[in-house]
This record gives C-alpha cells, sequence and structure tokens, in this order.
C-alpha cells in the first residue's frame, strides 16, 4: 500500500488526471476498476475519479509495490535534461501558483522534438529541485501559459499549480493583461500608430503574411507601437519601439511591421536582406531583436487581488544593449 499526499500544486486537478500522472503507463480503465473495487480510496472513501483534489486530501493505492513500479514511468539516465547553467533563465517573479522567468534567445518555449531542452524542461527541473521528492515523484508538472519563439528573449509565465496554470491561462486568453516587446526596426518611426490586420499562416514555409482584409483561414491581428529612440549604422536610421502585442498570434510582431515597410533588424525570415547583413557584420546578430519586455496586469476581477496592477520586467540581454549602445541609442532611458 502506498499513501499519496495533495500538496498545493495539484489542488484543483481530477482524482484521476492526477493518478494518470502519477502512474503514466497505466490505462484509464485500470484507474477506474480499482477505483470501483476500493483499491484506490480517497480520504478513505469509494471515488469516481471525477473528484476535484483538495490540498491535503489523502489518497491510498491498496496495490503491490511491484505493480506501482510497473505502471510508474521511470526517466531513463540517457533522457536526462543536461542543463547548459550559463544559458539559464532568470527568475523574475515567484509565489506559491506562479513563476515568472527571463527566457534567452536560443531556447525553446516549449518542445519541438522529444530530445528538445526547453523552458518547460528547465522550470520543471527548478521545481523538481526546490521540492522534497514528495509522493515518490507525484508532483504536478507546470505548464507555460505564453509562448515565445527561440530566438525572441523576455518574459514567460508558468503556471507552478492547477490554480495558477488555470489563473494565468484565463488572464492571457481574456487580454486582462498588457504584453509589451522592445524591438529595433529599420526607418525612422516618427509617431505612434495602431495596426489592425489579418494574419495568414502558411504552414509548409512556417510563415505568416499580413493582409488588409479578411479571408478564408485568417485572424485579426492588432499591434500598437510607440517610437521611444533613433540610432544610426551610417546614413541608416533605425527606430527603437515599444509594441503593445494586443491580440497574440505567432510571429505577428516581426510580419505585421514588416507589411509597413519597417523590419526588425537582425530578422532573416521577415527582414531586408541588406539591413540583416548590416546588423550581421556590424555586430555578429544572426536572430531577430525582439524582446519580451513587461507584462501589466489590469484591474479585473477576475484576475486574483495579489496580481492586479502588478507590472514585471525583464532586463534586456546583454547583446541587446550593446548593439542599441552600438547605433547611439541610450540604454539607461529605459530603466527612468
Amino acid at each position: 500500500m502506498q499513501v499519496l499526499k495533495v500538496t498545493s500544486q495539484d489542488e484543483g486537478q481530477r482524482l484521476d488526471k492526477f493518478l494518470c500522472k502519477f502512474m503514466a503507463k497505466a490505462p484509464k480503465s485500470f484507474f477506474y476498476k480499482m477505483l470501483r473495487k476500493k483499491n484506490i480510496v480517497l480520504n478513505g472513501k469509494k471515488a469516481e475519479g471525477m473528484e476535484r483534489l483538495v490540498k491535503n486530501d489523502e489518497i491510498k493505492l491498496f496495490l503491490s509495490d511491484e505493480t506501482i513500479a510497473g505502471f510508474k514511468k521511470e526517466m531513463p539516465v540517457t533522457d536526462i535534461p543536461v542543463f547548459n547553467t550559463c544559458n539559464m533563465p532568470d527568475i523574475i517573479y515567484e509565489d506559491n501558483d506562479i513563476l515568472i522567468i527571463n527566457k534567452p534567445v536560443g531556447m525553446l518555449s516549449q518542445k519541438a522534438d522529444k530530445n528538445d531542452i526547453s523552458a518547460v524542461e528547465y522550470i520543471n527541473a527548478y521545481l523538481k529541485k526546490q521540492s522534497q521528492d514528495i509522493n515518490n515523484g507525484a508532483v504536478f508538472n507546470a505548464g507555460i501559459c505564453n509562448r515565445l519563439d527561440r530566438n525572441t528573449s523576455g518574459l514567460i509565465v508558468a503556471g507552478k499549480t492547477i490554480k495558477g496554470l488555470q489563473c494565468m491561462n484565463s488572464t492571457f486568453k481574456n487580454r486582462e493583461l498588457k504584453k509589451y516587446y522592445l524591438c529595433i526596426a529599420k526607418g525612422k518611426i516618427s509617431s505612434a500608430k495602431r495596426l489592425d490586420g489579418y494574419l495568414v499562416k502558411n504552414s509548409s514555409h512556417n510563415n505568416v503574411t499580413i493582409t488588409r482584409h479578411e479571408t478564408e483561414g485568417s485572424s485579426r491581428v492588432i499591434t500598437e507601437y510607440t517610437p521611444l529612440q533613433y540610432g544610426k549604422i551610417g546614413s541608416n536610421i533605425y527606430t527603437l519601439l515599444k509594441v503593445h502585442l494586443v491580440t497574440g498570434k505567432a510571429h505577428q510582431i516581426r510580419a505585421h511591421l514588416k507589411s509597413t515597410g519597417h523590419p526588425l533588424a537582425g530578422d532573416a525570415k521577415y527582414g531586408h536582406k541588406d539591413v540583416y547583413q548590416i546588423f550581421k557584420r556590424e555586430f555578429g546578430l544572426k536572430h531577430q531583436l525582439l524582446h519580451a519586455w513587461k507584462l501589466e496586469f489590469g484591474i479585473s476581477g477576475n484576475i486574483p487581488e495579489k496580481y492586479q496592477g502588478m507590472i514585471f520586467e525583464a532586463p534586456l540581454p546583454e547583446e541587446f544593449t550593446n548593439i542599441m549602445e552600438g547605433i547611439g541609442m541610450d540604454v539607461t532611458a529605459l530603466r527612468r
């Protein structure tokens, strides 16, 4: 027999889903059979599997250790992530329910392949290290609530508990927070502007285009920007933009700015070839210069009081600040 104690991380989760994570190799039918036969009980009573777990709930498994071990998903030694400690994300904020990190350039938000090590793996490795191996590994796996391109740096929000994940997912989905990015774009952009258009995906080429009119399969996208500073390389002028991502589609900022004739510096996919080559030659830049800078939570009744009005900011990567200084921009102005 084994006894599992529900922690705050797993609170709010359904019993059957909790069991599926604890014994990942077991079919669902096995759990329902064991629940019917009272070989698995919740707080000493028969359960159906649909119950929502509460902190300190007690789950008793009247099963042999061999049965439990056989159904548990053990991670082979070869699959244990090897982390580059020089490229670890900084933690911007953490409480019992959520974690906010500053993702570095080059890191995936989520796995694209089984061998990838993404921000999700970093976050869960960090949380596992903080825990005390409660319940023999039956711990909640954190999930992220927003995604960034591999070569876009900045803020990613993760839910450490079911409650935190559901809350943040709802906040992002209902646009109850503002998402601000920093980027350097080609040309002199003299005034703030609101861009409103339609984004069309091209899955075969992994890119998107922006159109003025709605078409089949398109999504409406809204991007607002404000120019902050100007810099130069030779006779070419570049603008540091504060971008408010009103909607949130993949490649939205990069494609929207390209559609206005102001592509991002370093962007090989959506940028101008001459601009890409200039920044590569001058600074060794090989990716879009785009940073998820700030998150500003609203005052909605749907947002927990402790997050209402909070502002989180991710410091710019050194590469970004070096380029700003290299083209004559004032990095310290962003801190005022």
